[in-house]
C-alpha cells in the first residue's frame, strides 16, 4: 500500500477501494486490493470501527509501527458512504487528504441533493448552485459527451436495484477549465420517514486523473455535437418514460422554465395537456413527435416552444428521447391554433381566446 490516502465506498456487503490518491479503482474488495500487506486486518477492523464511531479516528497497528488514520464521508441526511484512509509511520505527516463529495440520487423522484463539496468536485460553482431537489440535467455535465455516462443515464431511465458503477469523466468546468472527476455510484431502496419506500442512488465524487492517452473517441463525438449545433436549437436528453430532462447536450434553454419538468402538468399550459399526451402517445407508438406546447416561462408567464422528440439508443438497450427546443416560427403558432394565445398569462389563469379544441370544434362545424 502506497502512503496516498485510499477511498473505500462503505454501503455494500463488505468495504471497496474506489480510489487511491487521484487514481480511480473499481470496487475492489479491501481484502483484494490489500491481500498481501501485512496490515490488512488492522486496516478492515480500523473501517468498521469508524463507520460505528461516524467519524475519524487514529490507531497504531499490533507492532507499533504503523498508524492508520480515517475519515468519515457523510451526506447530510447522515448516512455514511465512503471512508478515507492512510496508513504511515508513527512519525510521518499523511499528504493533503483529497476532497471528496457526497451526493444523492431520488430514481423515485428524479431529483438530486448534492454537497458544496461534489458541486466543487464536478466542476460547478458551490456559491451560485442550489444543493438540494437539483433536477438531474443540473448534476450531469452539460455539453460534453462522456462515454461513461450511458450507463448513469441508463440508472436513471431504468432504475434497478443493486446496479453500482465506478469511473472518470472529463468535463469543463465553470471557469472553463477541463478537470476529470471520479465517481462511484450504487442505488438501494431505502424507506422513507413516511413509511415509502424509494430508489435512492447514493454516490461519491473526486479530482481523478484520466488513465490511458487514448481519448479520440471523445473528441470525435465532441466535434460531431458542436458541428450539429445551431443558433436558437437546444438539443437535450429526456426520460421517455417521465418526460425529465436528463442531460443538455447544449447550453440550457433559456426561454422556458426548464427545471420544472419537460412535458408535465406542471409546465404544460392547461389548454395543452391534450396535446402534449397525444405527442407522447405518437412517440410511445413511433419513437418520434413533434408539436408547440406552451411552457412555463421564466417570468411566471407562459412561452410557446417548439419540441422534437426523437428516440436514441444510448446503448445496451437503453433508450432515450433526443428533445430538439427552439422558439416556433409564426406558421407553427397558427398551424397550432395559438397565433391569437395570449403567451403572458399567468399560469392556472389560462388565456384569452379559445383552446385548440374549442378551435377544431369549430372549424369542423362550420
Amino acid at each position: 500500500m502506497t502512503h496516498d490516502w485510499m477511498l473505500v465506498e462503505t454501503l455494500g456487503t463488505e468495504p471497496a477501494v474506489v480510489a487511491q490518491g487521484a487514481h480511480t479503482k473499481d470496487l475492489v474488495p479491501v481484502r483484494t486490493f490489500l491481500r498481501r500487506n501485512p496490515h490488512l486486518m488492522a486496516i478492515q477492523t480500523a473501517i468498521g470501527e469508524t463507520v460505528r464511531a461516524r467519524g475519524g479516528l487514529s490507531s497504531i497497528t499490533p507492532k507499533n509501527d504503523r498508524v492508520i488514520r480515517t475519515e468519515v464521508v457523510q451526506m447530510t441526511d447522515g448516512r455514511i458512504h465512503g471512508v478515507q484512509i492512510w496508513v504511515g509511520t508513527p512519525d510521518e505527516e499523511p499528504p493533503p487528504r483529497p476532497l471528496v463529495g457526497p451526493l444523492i440520487w431520488d430514481l423515485t423522484r428524479g431529483t438530486a441533493n448534492d454537497t458544496a463539496e461534489s458541486l466543487r468536485i464536478s466542476g460547478w460553482d458551490p456559491a451560485t448552485e442550489a444543493t438540494h431537489g437539483r433536477a438531474f440535467a443540473d448534476d450531469l455535465p452539460r455539453r460534453a459527451l462522456n462515454p461513461s455516462e450511458a450507463k448513469i443515464l441508463g440508472m436513471i431511465i431504468q432504475p434497478e436495484v443493486g446496479v453500482t458503477i465506478c469511473n472518470t469523466w472529463d468535463v469543463t468546468d465553470y471557469r472553463g477549465e477541463q478537470i476529470t472527476v471520479g465517481f462511484v455510484a450504487r442505488s438501494m431502496p431505502e424507506v422513507q420517514a413516511d413509511g415509502s419506500e424509494r430508489l435512492i442512488c447514493r454516490a461519491m465524487n473526486w479530482r481523478s486523473v484520466r488513465e490511458g492517452t487514448s481519448i479520440q473517441h471523445d473528441l470525435l463525438a465532441q466535434r460531431i455535437l458542436n458541428g450539429l449545433a445551431e443558433p436558437g436549437v437546444y438539443r437535450a436528453l429526456v426520460d421517455p418514460q417521465h418526460w425529465t430532462l436528463l442531460k443538455w447536450l447544449d447550453d440550457p434553454v433559456p426561454f422556458f422554465d426548464w427545471r420544472a419538468g419537460m412535458i408535465n402538468a406542471r409546465v404544460i399550459h392547461p389548454d395543452d395537456q391534450a396535446a402534449a399526451a397525444a405527442m407522447a402517445a405518437e412517440f410511445d407508438s413511433g419513437g418520434a413527435t413533434s408539436g408547440v406546447l406552451r411552457m412555463v416561462a421564466r417570468s411566471g408567464g407562459w412561452t410557446p416552444v417548439h419540441v422534437s422528440v426523437h428516440r436514441v439508443e444510448l446503448g445496451d438497450g437503453i433508450y432515450a428521447g433526443l428533445a430538439i427546443l427552439r422558439l416556433p416560427t409564426a406558421a407553427e403558432l397558427t398551424a397550432a391554433g395559438l397565433d391569437g394565445a395570449d403567451a403572458s398569462a399567468k399560469p392556472g389563469i389560462g388565456r384569452k381566446g379559445r383552446s385548440r379544441k374549442d378551435k377544431a370544434d369549430t372549424a369542423g362545424g362550420s
